[in-house]
């Protein structure tokens, strides 16, 4: 059996429940999309919990950053990443061991690999698919 996302109205569903977005791969420089992502999800009101090694210790759009999923103090809810698929397997394992509920991969990053770790521990996958619009969609459709 092949990988499907989640529907349109169950993406809605899951992030109508999420607080806390662990962003793995979120960029410290303004003109990047991991940033602008983030920027606007904090926005719209979500915690982002910035994931980035080379950042570590530093503050990004105001939150801690942090060098792994595991130096998160706090519950996460959604895993979102921006990694290349190659990197993704071991996002999906750290992601497990926090007790996450969700592992978005951004548009663009597809890893079946992951997807079959999510699935092994409960966790919901999303692949290809940009949690700023997926927001936007379900804010319209709400």
């Amino acid at each position: 059996m092949s990988f499907m996302n989640p529907t349109q109205e169950q993406i809605g569903q899951i992030l109508k429940q999420a607080g806390n977005i662990a962003i793995v791969g979120l960029s410290d420089k303004s003109d990047r999309i991991s940033y602008i992502v983030a920027y606007t999800m904090q926005q719209r009101g979500y915690r982002i919990i910035p994931v980035n090694p080379a950042a570590s210790g530093t503050e990004i759009l105001g939150e801690m950053c942090y060098a792994s999923l595991r130096d998160i103090p706090d519950k996460v809810d959604i895993v979102n990443v921006f990694r290349r698929s190659e990197y993704c397997a071991e996002v999906a394992r750290e992601a497990a061991e926090i007790g996450a509920k969700v592992l978005w991969l951004q548009q663009g990053i597809i890893s079946e690999e992951s997807a079959v770790i999510a699935e092994e521990n409960d966790m919901v996958a999303i692949m290809d698919r940009c949690i700023k619009v997926e927001d936007a969609i379900s804010l319209r459709d709400s």
